[in-house]
Formats: structure tokens, C-alpha cells, sequence
């Protein structure tokens, strides 16, 4: 009886564990957890890849003796647009010393990877998408050498997991009102910024070059007056086709920072977060479930309640953001100044009438077809089974309409069916049922 009392009570504290998790959304999940084991558990992402190839003597990386050291072609070998270029110039990177407004880090990405580059730094800040154990971080010394090597920065950890990332390791678009010096005034409020944030929230810290009409944001712009921190300057700061007036753009690989290149990391990082949270807790959910199978007896297969909402309740959370779900509407059309609205839509694969999740609308919304393109990362395919077959069945009874909830009333009819078409002539490794039109079980 005793112990039969002890595992009950066990079952309960993990129960009310996963009811905490389900009410809080954010709590830092513990990196290093059995079913997790983040710190412990060899990086398989972009960079490590790379690493591994150049330790080898399958690839070298090109040096220039100007700054930017391995810069140039390490994009190139991480497969990385120089037009995906994004200017940072508030003081929120650990070689904040080094970055101003006169002296902005560079930000370059793609759907796995993103490179920072500071004028005058030491180091390349480097974070990948590994496709199990969510975003890595490293740093690469900005010194000739042979055989350059990757270092990992788990201590980064310090600012990239928190509730802004979901609690998981991760990376986020940050809106502050910055100082002169491009140092934060906290006291003001700050913003973590995705595509459901109000544009007037936005960019606070960064450069943005590109025409959005009469809609505002706080990119480009300083604090003025000390006493009212959260009122910036905004004569001469919105909608700049040059940045020329700002730093010298000329020391840069490029002389932009291409506010639809914004408007993409803004959706993407939190999109990388969700698919990293929605795995780390359909791993745990299942490892508490097998812990409790084992000790009652129980199959295997077992699933209690419990442990069905908890994953649920992550499922349907990252379903609505991956259909766009609550995005901020654009009022008047958008546009870039780089060649970044034209390449990234041909980065990504097209169905049979030549439709592309990549797609941008940029006059009501950003894309076309409102489905992340995420869909098509290897980190989303490497998701537990359980979690990934989940969002498949949430998906399809939306986009075959079956899920007629007030929630996704923004999906027209012409929407869905198009999403639906497009995924079947595009996504492998479907569910049967996508393919031939029955019900989910």
C-alpha cells in the first residue's frame, strides 16, 4: 500500500507539473532534462555540418583582410543571401560596446541559419537550427587561419532562453527606445516583435530601408528628449530608400536593411521557437507518460489525459501561428529596396500551377498564402511523431474546412483550398488521408 501511495502521489506532483506548463506557456524549460539533454547531446545543425567539412579539407573558407575575416564566404557556404541583410544598431549583443548607430551589426539569415557581423568585433555570432534540439549558437574568431574552427556558446543561453523564446533556446526580433549611444532605455518598454505585432511596435533599435506608406514604425529613429524616452524623433525616418545620411553604409557587404527581410526573420523567429517548445514538450509529456506507465503497469501506448492535453494544447498554439492566425494587417502596400522580395520566393518549392508558400502579398498581408514555409524545414519534419501527425490533423480539418471555429475565420475558402493544393503537389511524407480526401482518424 505505501508504495502504491507513493506512485500516486508522483502521478499527481507530474500532473500538476503539466497543468503548470499548460498555464504558463513560457516557463524555462530545464535544457539538460532526460528526454531533452540540450547541452549534452552532439549539435547536428547548418554550422556544425560546415565544421565538420572544413575539418575535413572539403571546403575553405575565404578570408579578406578588411574586418569582416570569413564573412562573405562562410554566407555562401551556409547557402545565405547578402540581400537578406538587416542592420541592428541598439545595444543588444554581447559585443555591445562595439555597436551604435554609427556603428550597426549586420544580420544575415535563412530558414536555418543567421550571422551576425560587428565592425571592429572579434567574432562572427553564428546561430543554428539543429532539427532535434532547436537553435545552437557560436561564435567564429575573425582570425586567417587554415582550418577556421566553430566554437559553441551555450552561454549565450543567458539572454536567448527566456519567455521571449518560449522558454526554449531561441532568437527573437527586439523593439526598444534607444539612446543616442543605441543603448536601450528599458524603463520605456520593450517588445518582442512577431507578424501579429501592431507595425507602431516595431524595429525600435533597427535600420529600415523600404516604402510602407503612411503606416509608422520606430525603426531609424533616436531618443531625443530623456524626459519622454518613449517618444521618438520621426522626421527623416520613415520610409528611407537610403541609408547613406545614417553610418557609412560602404564598410558594409551591403547598403541596406530590408524592411520585407524584416518582415520575414519577425515571422520566422518565432515560428523556429514554436517548433522547438512544441518538440521539447511532446518529448518530456511522453518520457513523464512512459515514467508512469512503467510504474502502474500500464501498455506502453498508454496516453493519460494529461499528457494528451499538454501536447494538444502546444499543437494547436503553433497550428494557429503557422496559419497565420492574429497577423497585424497591412494597410498599405510595402515594399523593399533589395533584390530580397524577388529571391526568397524562389528559394522554396512550387506546385503544379506554380504557387509558393514564399509567395509575398505585402498589400494586406505578407504572404500570399498564409502557411508558414517553415513546414518545409528539417527541424519541422523531425518533430516526435506524435506531435507532427497532431499538427497534420489540425491542419487538414482547417484547411479542408472541417474546423469551421471563429479562431480561423480570417482563412477564406480561395485560401484554404489553395494552401491544401499546394502542400499535396509539395510536401512529401503527407498522411494518407491529405491524398485521398478521407477524415483523419
Amino acid at each position: 500500500m505505501p508504495k502504491r501511495i507513493n506512485l500516486l502521489v508522483v502521478a499527481l506532483i507530474l500532473t500538476a507539473g503539466w497543468a503548470l506548463a499548460e498555464l504558463s506557456g513560457s516557463y524555462l524549460v530545464p535544457i539538460d532534462h532526460d528526454a531533452i539533454r540540450y547541452s549534452k547531446t552532439q549539435a547536428d545543425d547548418p554550422i556544425h555540418r560546415l565544421g565538420q567539412r572544413i575539418a575535413r579539407g572539403e571546403v575553405k573558407l575565404d578570408f579578406e583582410d578588411n574586418g569582416m575575416g570569413h564573412l562573405r564566404s562562410l554566407l555562401k557556404n551556409l547557402n545565405v543571401n547578402l540581400d537578406s541583410q538587416v542592420f541592428v544598431f541598439s545595444k543588444t549583443s554581447f559585443q555591445a560596446p562595439r555597436i551604435s548607430p554609427r556603428l550597426p551589426r549586420a544580420l544575415y539569415f535563412n530558414d536555418e541559419v543567421s550571422v551576425g557581423w560587428v565592425r571592429g568585433g572579434d567574432v562572427l555570432e553564428l546561430a543554428a537550427l539543429d532539427p532535434k534540439q532547436g537553435v545552437i549558437f557560436y561564435t567564429l574568431d575573425i582570425e586567417d587561419v587554415a582550418k577556421p574552427r566553430f566554437d559553441r556558446r551555450d552561454a549565450c543561453l543567458q539572454c536567448h532562453q527566456s519567455g521571449g523564446t518560449l522558454g526554449v533556446p531561441g532568437i527573437v526580433v527586439r523593439s526598444v527606445y534607444p539612446e543616442p549611444s543605441g543603448m536601450p532605455v528599458f524603463q520605456a518598454g520593450t517588445f518582442i516583435t512577431d507578424h501579429r505585432s501592431p507595425l507602431k511596435e516595431r524595429w525600435g533599435g533597427w535600420y529600415v530601408s523600404g516604402k510602407h506608406g503612411s503606416q509608422y514604425h520606430l525603426g531609424n529613429a533616436l531618443i531625443r528628449d530623456r524626459d519622454h524616452p518613449d517618444q521618438l524623433e520621426k522626421e527623416g525616418t520613415q520610409n528611407l530608400t537610403s541609408l547613406a545620411g545614417k553610418f557609412d553604409t560602404g564598410a558594409y557587404l551591403a547598403p541596406h536593411s530590408d524592411i520585407v527581410s524584416l518582415l520575414v526573420l519577425e515571422h520566422q523567429t518565432h515560428m523556429t521557437n514554436l517548433i522547438t517548445r512544441v518538440g521539447w514538450e511532446a518529448r518530456m509529456a511522453l518520457h513523464y507518460q512512459s515514467g508512469i506507465n512503467k510504474a502502474f503497469n500500464q501498455p506502453d501506448s498508454m496516453m493519460s489525459e494529461s499528457t494528451n492535453r499538454r501536447i494538444d494544447s502546444a499543437v494547436e498554439e503553433m497550428v494557429q501561428y503557422m496559419l497565420f492566425v492574429d497577423e497585424d494587417p497591412i494597410v498599405e502596400p510595402i515594399s523593399g529596396i533589395s533584390t530580397y522580395q524577388k529571391t526568397f520566393p524562389q528559394r522554396g518549392p512550387r506546385d503544379k500551377k506554380g504557387r509558393s508558400l514564399r509567395d509575398f502579398d505585402l498589400k494586406k498581408r505578407v504572404f500570399k498564402y498564409p502557411l508558414t514555409y517553415m513546414v518545409y524545414t528539417e527541424a519541422f519534419d523531425s518533430m516526435p511523431d506524435v506531435a507532427r501527425e497532431r499538427i497534420y490533423k489540425r491542419l487538414h480539418d482547417v484547411l479542408t474546412g472541417k474546423e469551421k471555429g471563429a479562431k480561423y475565420a480570417s482563412l477564406s475558402d480561395a485560401d484554404r483550398r489553395a494552401i491544401l493544393e499546394i502542400l499535396l503537389d509539395t510536401k512529401p511524407n503527407l498522411p494518407s488521408y491529405w491524398k485521398t480526401g478521407s477524415a483523419a482518424d
